[in-house]
């Protein structure tokens, strides 16, 4: 093996057994990780090694690097990206409209081709499919088409899903390292039309969401908002100095 590939070997090895401690919840928020050092003595290698692993641990969110303290664990649920993970529920309440929740359907299936692009999963894996429709003041507010990875979270396997919507049940049970989010404009085909009450081909706004588990694929999630009734908002505050 030549010189790079070990380094990059054991970059991988301390990234994952620091991620893989946070995540399961070993190393809590507020805990303070091994300094630089410490972790270099214990993985045979040099300071610039382990810096690297640390530093994409930082950029990731998991850890919060201080001078003069070390790096310490922040917490999973509160996520400093604008566009954060976050419940239905919340936006139709912020609009001073009542909320309800419906289970259109759920099953157990194989993944279709389209949902394995990009989500690492084989073409026999099995899935936990939902299709949720959240109302304000009981017209439909937004189509939920979700897949979970009944691997990452085996729970998903015996949950029905009827008196909880799946964004705050996942949020509850499972922590993630990584998320991607996709907006587009689309129209509405004939199912998802009548799904919203809306005309076939009317305009809606898509947000499509992947989280991830120590690399494994935890969800990935179509929301489907009629256009003429979305307003997307965020309000941040600018991140602070991770050194």
């Amino acid at each position: 093996m030549s010189e790079s590939e070990t380094k990059g070997s054991l970059h991988e090895a301390i990234r994952s057994g620091i991620e893989d401690k946070i995540l399961s919840g070993a190393w809590p928020p507020g805990h303070r990780i091994p300094s630089e050092l410490e972790l270099g003595r214990q993985y045979g290698c040099s300071r610039m090694t382990v810096s690297k692993a640390v530093t994409e641990l930082a950029r990731a969110g998991l850890i919060l690097r201080k001078r003069k303290i070390g790096s310490v664990v922040l917490p999973q649920r509160s996520q400093n990206a604008i566009l954060e993970i976050h419940d239905v529920r919340d936006e139709v309440l912020a609009q001073g409209k009542s909320y309800r929740y419906d289970l259109l359907e759920r099953s157990e299936r194989a993944v279709t081709t389209a949902e394995r692009k990009g989500a690492g999963l084989g073409a026999r894996h099995r899935v936990v499919a939902l299709r949720c429709m959240h109302l304000a003041d009981e017209i439909p507010f937004c189509l939920e088409e979700r897949i979970i990875n009944p691997v990452v979270v085996p729970e998903a396997r015996t949950e029905e899903f009827a008196r909880i919507s799946p964004s705050p049940w996942l949020i509850e049970h499972v922590p993630w390292s990584e998320a991607e989010h996709r907006i587009s404009a689309g129209n509405a085909d004939a199912a998802r039309a009548a799904d919203l009450r809306i005309a076939k081909g009317a305009a809606c706004l898509i947000i499509e969401r992947r989280t991830w588990k120590l690399g494994m694929l935890v969800t990935h999630v179509r929301f489907t908002y009629p256009a003429s009734g979305f307003v997307l908002q965020a309000r941040f505050k600018p991140r602070a100095t991770q050194e």
